[in-house]
């Protein structure tokens, strides 16, 4: 599977195409699970339009012990193939973080770092009754605990942060993807309901692989991660279930330029300046 094209999209189940994958393959892995977020009824803004919400068939699971054993099983299935010394990014919402990182404790992963995403546009809160979530929590992994030649490129965040320590509260400029980089379908429609941006994988990516380093995706979506490391001269496998989307995926990357970025310094700073903190009146 990895003696392959530099970047690859696999139809199927990430734990059955997994299985078949030689073990410590991968340098680094990024997943973008489902969140089973469980929405019971439709929501609807101030003017009765329904929101855009997340209800696709692979977003729902029968109860929260079904949504463990799946998270169980990918993780492990990810963790066999893993280098000793590689890392594992999961991101989440409140529905699933938390679950997800006991999950991935268990299993045998060793948290170096929580990444916070802060969004300045988020959804708001419609109903009222609660605060608007404004972000989302990535989590950084080692797959062994004792291992510490994990890579990461401290400097090269130093960058995004006026040559200070890199902080793990991350300001997107393009927080949510929109204009250009929204892929839809035919009907003008979100093709994916979660699509990430370019720019958080960008952060991602930089900061824990190096040119040439092989990273895996089990939820690859329409191709995000595969498209930044492209971009950026890494090598992806990504995987995917659904049909739609490894289509979309595959098209994606073909357009794409392989090391654009490398080349394009003054593309690189995805990052925005922390906002200083309001007085309290």
């Amino acid at each position: 599977m990895t003696d392959g094209p530099e970047q690859q999209i696999i139809h199927g189940d990430c734990v059955e195409v997994l299985s078949d994958c030689p073990p410590e393959s991968f340098d680094m892995c990024f997943a973008d699970p489902p969140y089973n977020l469980q929405l019971e009824n439709d929501l609807y803004r101030p003017d009765r339009t329904k929101v855009d919400a997340v209800d696709e068939h692979w977003d729902q699971f029968e109860s929260m012990e079904a949504y463990d054993r799946f998270t169980e099983a990918w993780m492990g299935a990810v963790r066999r193939v893993l280098k000793p010394e590689g890392t594992l990014w999961v991101i989440g919402s409140y529905h699933n973080i938390y679950r997800v990182g006991r999950v991935l404790m268990d299993v045998g992963f060793w948290i170096l770092n929580d990444v916070i995403w802060v969004k300045s546009n988020p959804m708001p809160n419609f109903r009222g009754v609660r605060f608007t979530n404004a972000t989302e929590t990535l989590i950084w992994a080692v797959r062994d605990r004792e291992r510490k030649d994990y890579t990461f490129n401290y400097e090269d965040m130093k960058r995004y942060n006026d040559g200070k320590q890199m902080r793990s509260d991350w300001y997107i400029r393009e927080p949510v993807c929109a204009g250009e980089e929204r892929i839809r379908d035919e009907n003008g429609q979100k093709a994916h309901s979660t699509q990430k941006p370019e720019a958080l994988l960008r952060m991602v990516v930089e900061a824990s692989t190096n040119p040439g380093d092989l990273v895996l995706d089990p939820f690859v979506g329409v191709g995000t991660t595969a498209a930044v490391c492209k971009k950026l001269g890494r090598r992806c496998v990504g995987i995917e279930l659904e049909e739609g989307y490894v289509a979309i995926a595959r098209e994606r990357l073909a357009a794409i330029e392989p090391g654009c970025w490398l080349e394009d310094q003054a593309a690189r700073p995805p990052i925005t300046p922390r906002p200083e903190t309001l007085p309290l009146d």
